[in-house]
């Protein structure tokens, strides 16, 4: 009787450790983490969605969304960053820093824009996006907003910078 017992309280502990070493599946696509995000990127071009491009007047805090076509953004592992907008014909030149996190849970990619002597964790405004993907090579971050009572979304793809 006590080899029976033993060799069932064996056998439902090996299933345990099994069970514990066993990969663990999910559904969908897998998460996109932040280190997915970090390093250099380039704003190659802007799409939208449920949204004609007319409506969409600033993008920002700038005058338009075209400022930001061919902007080049740092993101370091630190969660500090800046981006940079090219000169153009409406827009001027500008390097703006800025704080960046990556919340997995939510798909999000979110900043704040800082200033001289700020630390983020007083700047209380920021933009918050859809992570939409990120891999080794592009990445697309899209921007809701409401457009004739339903959302719509501006959306940033972006390309990994080449060094």
């Amino acid at each position: 009787m006590r080899r029976l017992i033993f060799a069932i309280a064996l056998f439902s502990a090996s299933l345990l450790v099994l069970e514990g070493c066993s990969p663990k599946t999910t559904s969908g696509a897998p998460a996109v983490k932040r280190g997915n995000v970090t390093g250099n990127w380039v704003l190659n071009n802007i799409t939208f969605e449920g949204i004609p491009d007319v409506a969409v007047k600033g993008f920002l805090g700038e005058a338009s969304y075209k400022c930001f076509v061919g902007s080049t953004w740092s993101l370091t592992n630190s969660g500090r960053g800046n981006y940079s907008l090219p000169s153009s014909a409406n827009c001027g030149a500008k390097t703006q820093n800025i704080f960046w996190s990556v919340s997995s849970a939510d798909e999000t990619f979110q900043f704040k824009k800082l200033y001289e002597g700020e630390k983020a964790k007083n700047i209380e405004e920021g933009y918050r996006f859809v992570l939409a993907s990120a891999d080794d090579n592009a990445m697309t971050i899209k921007s809701p907003i409401e457009y004739s009572g339903r959302t719509a979304y501006v959306v940033m793809n972006f390309v990994k910078a080449i060094k």
